[in-house]
């Protein structure tokens, strides 16, 4: 049984993408991608004429040839923060039908897996608005950073680690909340599978940032993480 499982993260994504087309969960899925599509849409053309207001203030007419170097780094830029951002937005507003996404993804999991209580929208939004904040507050200092000479050479590694942790956080948030976890407890379990975590926040957070792909790695996010938990859970019972 125990080589059927896997803590991979690689392989609970796979998994997840497999599951993504179970019929069991088509009815699941349309509420976050209809949120996904509208926010993500309104992120790319405030990326896009952010981008194309700052080149044409930072490169004199004269200059103009050097903005097909600019216009790559600084959209890069602005999908690492930029898409972070509305990732949280995104995930904030779907809270509600990710919980139910997770129950039964679980179920689909394991037969034998019973449904914690359906806790009420707002204490599933207050929850989601809880991680929202520990990231946001921690985001603004590596913001800052990027503006310290020397330091801010770090500054992209620190932010990659940062939003690959962030992704983890709060995708894995909702079958650990199934299995009764709590805030702080989660965190705790997140901190003892660390690799895992930044592997598979890292992979998500790449995702974001790709057109179409983004639109449905939420969902297949979520799924993945009942996959893990739901493995961890069984190799570690005693956990």
């Amino acid at each position: 049984m125990n080589q059927l499982l896997s803590n991979n993260p690689i392989s609970c994504l796979l998994q997840g993408l497999k599951l993504l087309s179970d019929q069991r969960l088509r009815s699941y899925l349309l509420i976050p991608l209809l949120i996904n599509t509208t926010l993500y849409t309104i992120a790319f053309v405030i990326g896009y004429y952010t981008v194309a207001g700052l080149i044409q203030s930072l490169i004199p007419e004269w200059l103009s040839w050097l903005s097909w170097i600019l216009w790559p780094l600084l959209l890069i830029s602005f999908s690492m923060i930029g898409f972070f951002s509305f990732t949280l937005l995104a995930n904030l507003i779907a809270a509600p039908f990710y919980s139910r996404l997770t129950s039964k993804a679980l179920q689909i999991l394991d037969i034998n897996h019973t449904p914690g209580p359906q806790q009420p929208w707002q204490k599933v939004l207050w929850a989601e608005t809880k991680r929202s904040l520990y990231l946001l507050l921690r985001m603004a200092p590596l913001l800052v950073l990027f503006l310290i000479p020397v330091i801010n050479l770090a500054a992209p590694i620190l932010w990659t680690l940062f939003a690959a942790w962030g992704m983890a956080m709060e995708f894995m948030a909702y079958p650990l909340e199934e299995y009764g976890l709590l805030f702080d407890q989660q965190k705790q379990f997140m901190t003892q599978n660390r690799i895992q975590m930044l592997i598979f926040g890292a992979i998500i957070a790449l995702a974001m940032t790709l057109p179409v792909i983004n639109l449905l790695i939420g969902q297949t996010a979520i799924i993945a993480a009942c996959v893990f938990v739901k493995n961890h859970q069984a190799l570690n019972p005693k956990s």
